[in-house]
C-alpha cells in the first residue's frame, strides 16, 4: 500500500503528538495531589490503574501510527530521488 506524502506527514505528526500528550498525562497522573490516583496510604487506586492502562495503550498505538507515517515519508523521499 502506498501512502500519499500528505497522509504520511499527518500520521507522523499524529504519532509525535500522541506520544507527547500521553507521556505528559502519565507524569501528571503520577504527581497527582488530588487523591484520585493514590489513596491516603500512597497506594495506587483503580483510577490510577485504569488511566495508566489507557495511557500505555494510546502511547503504543501512537508510536505504531508514527512509525507507519515515518516509513511513508521515507518511501516518498526515496521515490523522489
Amino acid at each position: 500500500m502506498k501512502l500519499s506524502r500528505r497522509v504520511s506527514w499527518f500520521l507522523l505528526a499524529f504519532g509525535v503528538w500522541s506520544v507527547f500528550i500521553w507521556v505528559t498525562f502519565v507524569k501528571n497522573l503520577w504527581n497527582d495531589g488530588s487523591g484520585l490516583a493514590f489513596d491516603d496510604a500512597g497506594d495506587p487506586t483503580a483510577y490510577f490503574w485504569v488511566h495508566l492502562l489507557l495511557a500505555i495503550t494510546s502511547f503504543v498505538l501512537g508510536t505504531v501510527i508514527g512509525v507507519i507515517g515515518l516509513r511513508g515519508v521515507r518511501a516518498a523521499r526515496r521515490a523522489d530521488a
